[in-house]
């Protein structure tokens, strides 16, 4: 059995992550952090859980974290991860991150987005960016696996197969995307409590949100140069998934089928990618409280371009989800173990 720290326990993604390993068959929790609830059962906390996961809530102890733990799997707000990691680190520890510290390769594209310095630059370029189905081999034996975001994972994979084989147009990219209200985290702020989201679909951090630059980041090591894309986020009025729309000029004539098959070929191997038939396209319901990704498109003959639509939950392979998928490479075991739930269709 591999020995699990999780820190940030009591979060919407340290909750799930919970979820999903309390009954992983080669996994045990070894304990669980959380500084807003330490001394409490995760059970009084999240009651669903009672009788299934009672462990109580620790205080951050780096020295005792790693004394009983094999990987830990951090889910803390950026800033504070770049100064917890590299403890656990010098202590031999793995661990998979799941803010937005070591995603990046440049520390001043970093520091322009999230506006804060960061704390263990150093390690930018030891960090393993966390989508197992372009860096799997990576991850294999990375010490520090920077898990994505959920919006660069449903971008990014949307439109890794036209990338990679060089059809579409790299400065005619725009991203419309959607997701539940879990995505802004378990906060209390006056935008996502209940009578401000119900009823309600808005646009927010139009042309200025951080994940712009890490979709772009990994959009260009596909496409091999530069990429600018345009990105605008929505809040939805549901609890979780995700729904990223995204439009692309052809670089020569094309038809959806022939697009199909570049799909199907580019995910041939890939558990969690379902890649839907001509005239299918995704919906959150199909993936919510999964690991897995659904990708439609079309091609706009009159416009010659490529429209993509690329559903996940974004609790699921947005976050907690890929987070098993990539301790599960990690540790070398088959990479759906406990991963093969279907979604929660009702």
């Amino acid at each position: 059995m591999v020995n699990i720290g999780i820190i940030g326990a009591t979060g919407y993604v340290g909750i799930e992550i919970i979820r999903l390993l309390q009954n992983h068959p080669e996994v045990n929790i070894s304990t669980v952090v959380s500084q807003s609830f330490a001394g409490q059962k995760i059970s009084d906390i999240y009651p669903s859980l009672r009788n299934v996961f009672d462990m109580e809530c620790q205080n951050l102890d780096i020295d005792k974290v790693a004394a009983c733990s094999d990987i830990v799997i951090t889910a803390l707000p950026h800033g504070v991860s770049s100064q917890v990691v590299p403890e656990f680190l010098k202590r031999g520890k793995r661990v998979i991150d799941h803010s937005g510290d070591f995603r990046y390769k440049s520390v001043e594209i970093y520091e322009k987005w999230y506006k804060t310095k960061h704390h263990a630059p150093e390690l930018l370029n030891e960090a393993v960016y966390g989508l197992p189905e372009l860096y799997r081999d990576k991850i294999k034996s990375a010490a520090i696996v920077a898990n994505p975001g959920c919006y660069p994972t449903c971008s990014i994979l949307g439109l890794a197969p036209l990338l990679s084989n060089n059809l579409i147009d790299t400065n005619s990219i725009i991203i419309d995307a959607a997701s539940g209200v879990t995505g802004a985290g378990r906060k209390s702020e006056l935008a996502y409590q209940f009578c401000e989201c119900t009823e309600n679909f808005k646009a927010y951090s139009v042309s200025t949100h951080r994940h712009t630059s890490e979709i772009e980041q990994e959009l260009g090591v596909l496409a091999g140069t530069d990429v600018l894309v345009s990105f605008t986020p929505h809040l939805a009025p549901m609890k979780r998934g995700m729904l990223s729309t995204i439009y692309a000029n052809l670089n020569s004539k094309s038809t959806t089928e022939g697009l199909l098959q570049v799909y199907r070929e580019f995910y041939k191997d890939e558990f969690f990618i379902r890649v839907l038939d001509n005239g299918h396209f995704p919906e959150t319901k199909h993936v919510s409280g999964s690991n897995y990704m659904d990708i439609g498109l079309v091609v706009d003959e009159r416009l010659n371009r490529a429209i993509i639509l690329s559903a996940i939950d974004n609790l699921g392979k947005g976050a907690a989800g890929q987070a098993v998928q990539v301790l599960n490479i990690m540790c070398g075991f088959p990479e759906n173990t406990g991963l093969t739930s279907p979604a929660f269709y009702l």
